[in-house]
């Protein structure tokens, strides 16, 4: 038993140390999360200082499929500048829904990651600036599209349609 809260002593020592050597030797991160969301596809954006990596999955943009929506994700990114995004490294991870939705989910994320980096770390006013171009452009850059598939109901093959009627 002795042995036993000694080496208990011992690794809360060693622990407690470790703790007071890590704020030397690096200094905090500044970092945001925000989450993108189209239909059922959700994408989650961390975006934090860095030398501007944008990563989805852990891949480059340039090696998103399908490449027909590669600009739309450009979109955020042609808009404001690559000055903006510089200076920060996002990355996101996505799931749910389909490729355009999905597509739809990361750009939205992209523009939030920015926008919400810039409120917190830099200054309101270029944080207003980024929005009022963003929302300039394209409102969804921004703001969720709250629309959902309707259900299907008895009576019917659809949401709204119902069987045929035959009167004779």
């Amino acid at each position: 038993l002795p042995l036993f809260s000694a080496l208990l002593l011992f690794g809360d020592i060693c622990f407690n140390s470790k703790i007071m050597s890590d704020p030397k030797e690096r200094r905090a991160i500044q970092a945001v999360q925000v989450f993108g969301r189209k239909k059922t596809a959700t994408a989650v954006a961390h975006c934090k200082t860095g030398k501007g990596l944008i990563k989805v999955n852990g891949r480059p943009l340039d090696l998103i499929e399908p490449q027909i929506l590669r600009y739309k994700l450009q979109e955020p990114i042609l808009i404001l500048g690559k000055e903006r995004f510089s200076g920060v490294d996002i990355r996101i991870r996505v799931k749910g829904g389909g490729h355009v939705a999905q597509i739809y989910a990361i750009r939205q994320a992209l523009s939030k990651a920015i926008v919400a980096y810039y409120q917190k770390y830099v200054d309101e006013a270029s944080k207003k600036e980024l929005k009022d171009l963003l929302i300039q452009y394209d409102r969804s850059l921004l703001v969720a599209d709250p629309r959902r598939c309707e259900p299907k109901k008895f009576g019917g093959p659809g949401a709204r349609a119902r069987y045929q009627k035959s009167y004779r």
